[in-house]
């Protein structure tokens, strides 16, 4: 049953422009570019999306069919998670052009690197946790879901992009092969806190939609 609900989001919920900015990956090979910007381009896929969703009625649409509340929840969650998957998986093959090619280092802020990735996955772990849960607390306010959770994603990129700067941080910078091992357990903690905090979305989100009346 899930896989025809989530068949039904690819074909039907999914505004295209949620497919547009997981292709904003390719943007690592542009420089001197905030690179950490490229995982906000996700959630503004995101919020369009489930905004596009709300116009046409999908969550109401969706309640009809003969499915749980909960499926229908899980099937948003699984979209979030291919598009945020598709953006990674996207713009690997360019971090890796844009490090073999140019030699010259991003003066704004962090490569294209394994810490690079942890910090996105970091990103998404917590725009999950707070716009789903915010969100189908109505089903309804994507707006204020979307204010919410990009207060603290923002506030994580400018962080790590500032941070790089100091010298005592420049491992977390480096595209040398000793830092990037070195960089390994923050790509490790971001994927274990994405895995939970999405579990954890998931599970808050159908608490809640369970109590609306739609």
């Amino acid at each position: 049953m899930i896989f025809n609900l989530l068949y039904k989001e690819l074909r039907l919920a999914a505004h295209p422009n949620l497919f547009i900015f997981a292709l904003m990956g390719v943007l690592v090979l542009v420089p001197g570019y905030p690179y950490g910007i490229v995982f906000l381009f996700s959630g503004l896929g995101i919020y369009i999306s489930f905004m596009y969703g709300r116009e046409t009625q999908d969550i109401y649409y969706t309640t009809l069919l003969p499915v749980r509340k909960r499926e229908t929840v899980k099937a948003k969650c699984w979209l979030i998670v291919l598009a945020q998957m598709g953006q990674i998986g996207i713009s690997l093959p360019f971090a890796v052009l844009r490090n073999t090619l140019i030699s010259q280092r991003n003066p704004v802020g962090i490569e294209p690197n394994v810490a690079f990735y942890g910090m996105g996955l970091l990103i998404f772990g917590v725009f999950n946790l707070i716009f789903l849960p915010t969100f189908f607390k109505t089903a309804y306010k994507a707006g204020k879901a979307f204010v919410l959770a990009m207060i603290p994603t923002t506030l994580i990129v400018i962080t790590v992009e500032i941070l790089v700067h100091f010298p005592a941080f420049h491992w977390v910078d480096s595209i040398a092969a000793a830092d990037l091992i070195r960089q390994l357990p923050i790509l490790a903690i971001g994927g274990i806190f994405y895995s939970f905090a999405t579990v954890a979305a998931y599970r808050i989100s159908v608490k809640r939609f369970e109590k609306v009346d739609l």
